[in-house]
C-alpha cells in the first residue's frame, strides 16, 4: 500500500503537468509549422533533406529507394530479402565489422522493405559521423550481398513465413491486398511465400539492387545536430560517385481491378478459436487533397477508442477487444478497410454491426458536436507525432515518395478547423466505401462457410496453403 500511495504521489505532479501542457495547446497547435530544412538535388539524381534539430547531439539519417514490393514480379520477398541485404556486407566492411563498429558507438541501424519502397534507418551521436557515414556510403553504393548470410537470413525468412500463419494478425492484410487487387502489383505480399523465397538465389538480389537502388529515384534524409552547408559538402563527397548500375524499367501502367460486386474470402484455420476479419475496399492515395479531413471523419468510425466502431462492438456488446478503421494510401492507390476479431460463435453478430455502423457513417452524417470532438482529438494528437527528428525524418522521407509537401503540416489545423458538417457528409460519400464491399475472414470455416454467403460470393482457402 505504501508503495501505491509513493507511486500516486510521485506521478500527481508529473500529471498536472503533462495535462498543463494540454491545457495550451490552441496556440502552440495553431503556430505548429514544419521547422526549415534545405532540399537539393545532386547531378546523379539523388534528392537531399538537410534540418538542423539542435536540441539533442544526434542525427537521424533516412534514405529511401525505389525497390518495394511492388518491383518484385512474381518473386514475392525479393525487395525485402534485397533490404535485408544491404546489411550483409560491402565493399570493405562484413557484416560483422558493420555491426560490431556501430554496436560499440551506440548506434542503431535498420533496413526494410514496404510495398513501394525500400529504407535504410540510421542514428547515431553526432561526433561519430566520421564513423558511421564511410559505412553508410558503402551500404548504399557497395553492398556485397554475401552468399552465407543471404543463406541464413533466407532461411530464418522461410520459417518466419511458417510461424506468421499461426497469427491470423500477422497475415490478414496480405490476403486481403492479394484479394483485392489480385494480380496488380500493389497485391505482392512484401514478405513473399514460401514458394517463392525459396527460389530466389543471391543473384536475383545483386540484379534487384543494380535495376532498382538508383540515385534518381531516391532520396536521403539528415535531421537532428548538423551544421546543414558543411552536411551538404559531405553529401556530395561522398555521393557524387554513385551512379545507377543499370538502366531503370520504364513503370508500367497496371490497371486496378475493378470491385463490381460483394466477395468473401474465408480462409480456414482448423483450430481457429475466433475469427479476424476485415472489411473494406479501395481507399485513397496519399497525396490526396482531402487527405486532412478524411482522418477527421476515421477518427469518428474507427480510429481512437470513443470511436462508434469500437463503442458499438467493445463497450456496448463485448464482442472484440478492440476495432477500428484506417486508410492505407500508397502512392497510386490505397485501401479502406474495417477490422476486428472476435469469437467464432459470434462472428456473423460482429459483422452485421460493423456494418450498421458503417451505414449509420453514411445515412446519418456526424452532427456538429461529434465533429468538434474529432476536430479536437486530432489536433491535440497531431503535433507529438512530430516532435523527434527522427519522426521528422520520416515526414520528409515520405514527402520525398508520395508527392506531398509541407503544406500537409503547415496548414493541418487550418484544415481540421474549417472542415463542416456539410463538407463531412460529401467526404463521407465520396471516400468511405459502402457498395460493393470486400470480405476477408480467417476462422474455422466448418463453423462459418453456412452462413458467410449473405455478404457476397465466397472463394475458400486454407490457411496452410503457400501464398495469399
Amino acid at each position: 500500500m505504501k508503495k501505491n500511495v509513493f507511486v500516486i504521489a510521485f506521478m500527481l505532479p508529473v500529471m498536472l503537468l503533462f495535462l498543463t501542457g494540454f491545457a495550451q495547446p490552441a496556440e502552440s497547435q495553431s503556430s505548429f509549422k514544419l521547422p526549415e530544412y534545405t532540399k537539393f538535388v545532386m547531378k546523379n539524381g539523388l534528392t537531399v533533406y538537410l534540418m538542423e534539430q539542435h536540441e539533442v547531439p544526434l542525427i537521424y539519417a533516412t534514405c529511401v529507394f525505389p525497390a518495394g514490393a511492388v518491383k518484385d514480379g512474381n518473386r514475392y520477398g525479393l525487395a525485402s530479402l534485397t533490404a535485408d541485404g544491404l546489411l550483409f556486407g560491402t565493399k570493405n566492411y562484413s557484416k560483422k565489422q558493420i555491426e560490431e563498429t556501430l554496436d560499440y558507438i551506440g548506434a542503431s541501424f535498420s533496413t526494410f522493405a514496404a510495398k513501394e519502397y525500400s529504407q535504410l534507418d540510421l542514428s547515431f551521436v553526432a561526433k561519430d559521423q566520421d564513423t558511421v557515414f564511410p559505412i553508410m556510403q558503402e551500404i548504399i553504393t557497395a553492398p556485397v550481398f554475401d552468399r552465407d548470410e543471404f543463406d541464413k537470413r533466407k532461411t530464418r525468412m522461410l520459417m518466419e513465413l511458417q510461424q506468421a500463419k499461426e497469427r491470423p494478425q500477422s497475415v490478414i492484410r496480405s490476403y486481403f491486398d492479394k484479394f483485392i487487387y489480385a494480380d496488380n502489383a500493389y497485391g505482392n505480399p512484401a514478405e513473399g511465400t514460401n514458394s517463392s523465397v525459396t527460389a530466389i538465389q543471391v543473384q536475383d538480389l545483386q540484379n534487384f539492387y543494380n535495376q532498382h537502388y538508383t540515385p534518381a529515384g531516391s532520396a536521403l534524409v539528415l535531421v537532428g545536430d548538423l551544421d546543414s552547408k558543411a552536411m551538404k559538402e559531405k553529401i556530395e563527397k561522398m555521393f557524387h560517385n554513385w551512379t545507377a548500375k543499370s538502366q531503370p524499367i520504364p513503370a508500367q501502367q497496371v490497371r486496378m481491378p475493378v470491385l463490381t460486386r460483394s466477395r468473401v474470402l474465408l480462409v480456414n484455420k482448423d483450430d481457429a478459436t475466433e475469427t479476424r476479419f476485415l472489411i473494406g475496399g479501395y481507399g485513397i492515395k496519399r497525396s490526396n487533397p482531402d487527405y486532412v479531413a478524411i482522418q477527421v471523419i476515421n477518427t469518428i468510425l474507427g480510429d481512437r477508442f470513443t470511436s462508434w466502431l469500437n463503442d458499438e462492438l467493445r463497450v456496448k456488446r463485448g464482442l472484440t477487444y478492440g476495432a477500428r478503421s484506417f486508410f492505407r494510401p500508397y502512392k497510386t492507390t490505397g485501401l479502406f478497410a474495417i477490422s476486428s476479431y472476435t469469437g467464432n460463435e459470434t462472428t456473423f453478430e460482429a459483422l452485421d454491426v460493423a456494418l450498421e455502423v458503417l451505414n449509420r457513417l453514411h445515412t446519418q452524417g456526424v452532427d456538429e458536436a461529434t465533429l468538434s470532438s474529432a476536430r479536437n482529438y486530432i489536433k491535440g494528437q497531431f503535433p507529438p507525432q512530430y516532435e523527434t527528428s527522427g519522426s521528422l525524418a520520416e515526414l520528409l522521407a515520405s514527402m520525398f515518395i508520395y508527392d506531398f509537401d509541407e503544406a500537409f503540416i503547415n496548414d493541418f489545423q487550418a484544415n481540421v478547423d474549417k472542415l463542416t458538417v456539410e463538407k463531412s457528409q460529401e467526404i463521407i460519400t465520396k471516400y468511405f466505401p459502402k457498395e460493393n464491399l470486400q470480405f476477408v475472414l480467417i476462422g474455422k470455416a466448418s463453423e462459418l462457410r453456412d452462413k458467410v454467403s449473405k455478404y457476397g460470393s465466397v472463394t475458400e482457402k486454407e490457411i496452410k496453403a503457400d501464398g495469399y
